[in-house]
């Protein structure tokens, strides 16, 4: 292994990267993610589960086909701001990492430390946890077609799942954006069969569910803001290409190009799904199904209907790829920044890829496998969440008041960020109006970094408790020796 230097690296013409010099030895990660990879990781991660399960959040709230549509449409329109606005960061601060590297260009190490223990202790884990556990209830459906599949059997197999992904991407970067790839053709292509099923039905008459389009529409200011909200969240994954910045090749270009050609794709696929389930099911069907595309499925596809539980499967192991690629390369970050024990900013010298951040991203993400109401703890970070995102593109705003003449290969017009800043307001305010409890209890967990920060980042090494520093050294053995034995 060889830690991260920022020293530039030039690339050799054979494509692997070679010491520059002054150097002295040290590594940097491989510009091998394309335009395709780079498209494949935000359509793959934007499109998790959801859109098959549950896409009846907008519906219930918004109390109409039409008016939800309406929804879906402006919630689209609304992450293309924050999609562009990222594009402008990403191009400006050529660092991984996301909103935590711009938190950090803008406002400091303080505030870009509280984002990233959030995402630490709740934000990944929990998130990967789920996709986990969603996949393995999936695969064990067509086992135990008539009983719940036992609670053992389901987490170990999405422990075998994330132990799985995690070595993927350890062993070469091309293997993750591979698999990848696979699996995002492989949702795409389940929800064009939706699409495309509901859209014949439309062709033969089937139209009787759009009569009174938006009869019955809600009125109440409250419910319409929960469904844009619930939209939002279904939208979010448009940030994942930022947390790998560096390793894209030619980043200039192909970081906005993705993000331009990404967004169009997934809110397209978003609205004639939605469509298309409201063609086959009546609204009291879509509200009562625990999974909308697996009643759609035995309503159209007959024998074939074995095929959509199938594919929400393959569509939670590929956001859980995207999902370990992007969250890894956070910690790696973290790491050289001086925000997590140096040894997680450390790469193989022959893969050039961060096993050990992969592996504490891994072992987070099982550590909370071991949570039976794991499904609870994501309740706690809509908050977070949306206030950090806010916050890196309010740092936008920021920059380009203090700091007129940088060079940005990307200007968007102010009026993007401001919009979009407005909109996190509207995002922040939502989960305290609607869910205040747990939101509270997510502001109580990123505060509660606030003496990690001051014990483990602001405190000099060598002022800090005898054993603080001998559990670091112990676990930094630990690591190096787990890393030996990969090899």
């Amino acid at each position: 292994m060889a830690s991260y230097s920022s020293t530039p690296t030039q690339e050799a013409t054979n494509g692997g990267p070679v010491k520059s010099e002054g150097s002295n030895g040290s590594m940097k990660l491989k510009k091998e993610i394309s335009l395709l990879n780079g498209v494949c990781l935000i359509v793959g991660n934007m499109i998790g589960s959801g859109i098959f399960v549950s896409p009846k959040g907008v519906l219930i709230h918004s109390a109409s086909y039409g008016l939800s549509l309406v929804v879906w449409t402006v919630g689209g329109i609304f992450s293309v701001f924050g999609a562009l606005c990222y594009a402008e960061l990403g191009t400006t601060i050529t660092k991984s990492g996301a909103s935590y590297a711009y938190i950090l260009e803008a406002f400091g190490g303080f505030m870009a430390f509280i984002r990233l223990w959030t995402s630490l202790l709740i934000i990944e884990p929990t998130s990967q946890a789920i996709i986990a556990i969603t996949f393995s209830n999936y695969m064990v459906q067509p086992i135990f077609p008539t009983c719940i599949a036992p609670y053992i059997a389901n987490r170990l197999l999405a422990a075998a799942c994330i132990c799985l992904l995690t070595f993927v991407n350890c062993a070469y970067v091309k293997w993750g954006t591979r698999v990848q790839d696979f699996f995002t053709y492989a949702k795409v292509i389940a929800l064009i069969a939706v699409i495309i099923t509901g859209l014949v039905k439309i062709g033969q008459g089937h139209t009787q569910n759009f009569e009174g389009l938006f009869e019955g529409s809600s009125q109440d200011p409250g419910g319409i803001a929960l469904a844009l909200y619930s939209a939002l969240f279904s939208y979010s994954g448009w940030d994942t290409l930022n947390f790998v910045t560096e390793e894209i090749k030619n980043p200039e270009r192909n970081l906005p190009l993705a993000i331009a050609i990404s967004m169009p794709i997934v809110t397209v696929i978003y609205i004639l799904t939605n469509v298309a389930y409201y063609t086959i099911l009546p609204m009291n069907a879509i509200l009562d199904s625990d999974a909308v595309a697996v009643t759609f499925a035995d309503q159209v596809f007959g024998v074939m209907n074995w095929t959509i539980p199938l594919a929400v499967a393959l569509s939670c192991f590929g956001g859980l790829n995207a999902s370990i690629l992007a969250s890894s390369r956070l910690f790696f970050v973290g790491s050289r920044e001086g925000h997590l024990p140096d040894y997680l900013c450390m790469i193989h010298v022959h893969r050039y890829t961060p096993v050990p951040a992969l592996l504490f991203n891994g072992l987070m993400a099982l550590i909370y496998l071991c949570v039976e109401d794991v499904f609870k703890l994501i309740n706690y970070y809509s908050f977070s969440y949306w206030f950090f995102v806010g916050l890196s593109i309010l740092g936008q705003l920021y920059l380009r008041w203090k700091q007129p003449d940088r060079k940005r290969p990307l200007k968007l017009s102010l009026f993007y960020p401001i919009v979009f800043c407005l909109l996190t307001v509207f995002l922040v305010v939502v989960p305290l109006y609607s869910d205040t409890i747990n939101s509270l209890i997510g502001i109580g967990i990123a505060l509660s970094g606030v003496p990690v920060y001051f014990l483990c980042c602001y405190t000099p090494a060598y002022k800090r408790p005898l054993w603080l520093r001998s559990y670091i050294v112990s676990l930094k053995h630990w690591l190096q020796l787990t890393n030996i034995l990969i090899n």
